[in-house]
């Protein structure tokens, strides 16, 4: 799966529609190897070209994070709607205008499978779906799969989506009730879990297998990379991706430990069974030891999550997030992503996805780095600003819109000198120091 653009509106920080670009710009770059080695291409994709990475620079509080928060509700209202009737209590209006508090949301998706364009999106608030449509380019024109409003389904397209229009005919001239087609769940999600939506299930399920990591406070993240480790091939990447990374460890393993043992609480996962026949799992670190003459002794063992340090824990995290995006090609969206690493080590993953090894994995991340701000890394149209207007509504635009951008500019130095915008207006930090004034 290929994203080409995300859409979304009237969702927290965002009044207007926003759409985030992965699509390439027709640019060169500073450097002929970056344009070759950060951009996909391929003929099946009918002379559009992608973007491998995109960085997101703003202040605080301008709404990144809020861009992360709406694929994550896009995706989990797909997911989960359904099965859980409260899954749209995740969307958040824009609540500083009147125009908008009452108004649904709006999110849309545009992405590839294969070598065919998918645009589908809809329009929802805490209590009911308002509008939703599925869009293909299967040839040159753009068919209308199906287009819904309210719990209407207005037009199908009996040929392409025949699925959707055997549902359809399942509840025609019904007076009663819909139980499976309710207004707080999606269409395209009820026909998946059928067993005749088979295409309606590739399309959730590419949708499904984006990773959204919404920063530090992710959870889950490490359990999912210890259980990682039963697996030889990935236990081997998140070993070398630890080695890699200079963190000095030379094996991670797990072993299977007491229930009660209450000193390992910090360190392990519930695997499975019941009371006395739970089971859990520590994560142990190796490391060289040596005698007091530098000379190699026997290999000495951690507490993984109690003795490595925070960026070792989220490098160890990340490593099988890593992993399966670049083996299966599948988006990656991350908050902080430069939390708790050194730059050298956010430039060496971020060369992973813009390698010309990595074919259609795509990573979208939010950062402070002012590092990766370098035409020798990321091209123009690689990155994204995000800056809240004096109403409080945050704007999402990229470096590439702004004319006159030479390639030879320092990017990282304009951008810290207001060139760009989406830096914070700080006041005077000095004044603080009156503590007796300000108390």
């Amino acid at each position: 799966m290929i994203i080409q653009e995300f859409s979304f509106g009237n969702f927290r920080s965002f009044k207007d529609i926003q759409t985030l670009n992965l699509a390439s710009a027709k640019i060169k770059s500073r450097y002929k190897s970056i344009d070759e080695s950060n951009v996909i291409v391929n003929e099946k994709f009918k002379n559009i070209s992608f973007l491998k990475s995109k960085a997101i620079y703003g202040a605080n509080a301008s709404g990144k994070s809020n861009i992360v928060k709406a694929f994550e509700t896009f995706i989990s209202v797909i997911k989960n709607s359904v099965k859980d009737e409260d899954i749209l209590n995740l969307v958040e209006p824009f609540r500083l205008s009147t125009e908008t508090e009452n108004e649904p949301s709006f999110f849309q998706l545009i992405f590839w499978i294969d070598d065919i364009r998918y645009r589908y999106g809809f329009e929802l608030d805490k209590k009911s779906i308002y509008a939703e449509w599925l869009y293909a380019k299967p040839n040159e024109r753009e068919l209308p799969y199906f287009i819904r409003d309210n719990q209407d389904i207005i037009e199908i397209d009996k040929t392409n989506f025949s699925e959707g229009n055997k549902l359809v005919n399942l509840f025609e001239g019904s007076t009663s009730e819909n139980e499976i087609f309710r207004n707080n769940s999606l269409f395209l999600s009820t026909i998946s879990s059928l067993g005749f939506g088979k295409l309606s299930k590739e399309i959730v399920g590419n949708i499904a297998s984006i990773f959204v990591i919404n920063g530090l406070s992710h959870t889950g993240l490490y359990s999912n990379a210890g259980s990682s480790l039963g697996d030889s091939k990935r236990k081997k990447y998140i070993i070398d991706f630890l080695k890699h990374g200079d963190t000095g460890i030379k094996d991670i393993d797990t072993y299977e430990v007491p229930f009660g043992d209450a000193t390992t609480d910090s360190d392990y996962d519930v695997k499975s069974g019941s009371g006395e026949d739970k089971k859990r799992n520590r994560i142990i670190s190796t490391r060289k030891k040596y005698n007091e003459n530098l000379e190699f002794q026997e290999d000495e063992t951690f507490s993984f999550r109690r003795m490595e340090s925070e960026g070792t824990l989220k490098l160890f995290e990340l490593s099988p997030i890593v992993f399966e995006a670049l083996k299966e090609n599948r988006p990656v969206i991350i908050d902080e992503f430069d939390a708790r690493f050194h730059p050298l080590l956010t430039k060496k993953i971020i060369e992973l996805f813009n390698s010309k090894q990595n074919s259609k994995a795509q990573l979208i991340f939010i950062t402070h780095d002012t590092n990766l701000l370098s035409a020798d890394i990321l091209r123009r149209d690689q990155i994204e600003f995000i800056e809240k207007d004096k109403y409080g509504a945050s704007h999402l635009y990229s470096l590439v819109q702004f004319k006159g951008i030479r390639n030879t500019a320092s990017f990282e130095k304009d951008y810290i000198n207001g060139k760009y915008g989406a830096i914070p207006f700080l006041g005077d930090f000095s004044k603080l120091l009156n503590i007796d004034d300000n108390a």
